[in-house]
């Protein structure tokens, strides 16, 4: 076999693992959400940035604020979520770039001094750990249900300020028994591989 991570784990991360829509009334703890940033932070950014900002919505009074700003479909299934998490990208990623880069800290200005040189790889990069973010809930045996399907300036309003733009909104939980929609295809191989 060509892969390390034996047959379940890869299940369990990708071949079995889909979006949830629906879930049990169980709990997610500040520890499995702790364990599931502490995993996936290792995973790679260019320049090690750190962008990714994650604002968990627990209080019913913010749920409430937030289903407000999903769209139709998705306010039903955010609202009943046993948690859910505002995924966001900082533009101010720079400022921590002198701690997360030690070895070449002048990149914070070199490259990012001005707000217009960030915001790409802001978006870039949180986009990555907001994927890592996703297949850690995973690892830790929940399901994530990733929706882009809101008002992005609502929620950016309502929950962040201007240096932090809203990238997607997680429900998370154990899923529900009817918790999937039927798979969807994927490209094989060679439609997606090219070799020059």
């Amino acid at each position: 076999m060509s892969l390390v991570l034996d047959p379940a784990a890869q299940d369990l991360l990708f071949r079995e693992a889909r979006t949830a829509n629906a879930f049990t009334d169980e709990p997610v703890t500040d520890e499995q959400v702790q364990a599931i940033y502490d995993l996936v932070k290792y995973g790679p950014t260019a320049f090690n940035q750190s962008p990714l900002r994650i604002t968990l919505v627990r209080s019913p009074e913010a749920r409430e604020r937030l289903v407000q700003h999903m769209s139709e479909g998705n306010q039903p299934k955010t609202a009943a979520a046993p948690l859910v998490a505002i995924l966001s990208a900082d533009i101010e990623f720079h400022d921590e770039l002198p701690y997360l880069l030690p070895h070449f800290p002048q990149a914070k200005d070199l490259f990012f001094a001005e707000r217009p040189s960030r915001e790409g790889p802001a978006v870039l990069n949180a986009a990555l750990q907001a994927a890592y973010f996703i297949v850690g809930v995973r690892a830790a045996g929940l399901a994530a249900g990733p929706m882009t399907g809101y008002d992005a300036a609502g929620i950016q309003k309502e929950f962040l300020d201007d240096d932090h733009l809203p990238l997607m909104v997680v429900n998370i939980g154990r899923p529900a028994e009817d918790a999937w929609f039927p798979r969807g295809p994927r490209l094989e191989f060679d439609q997606v591989v090219t070799t020059v």
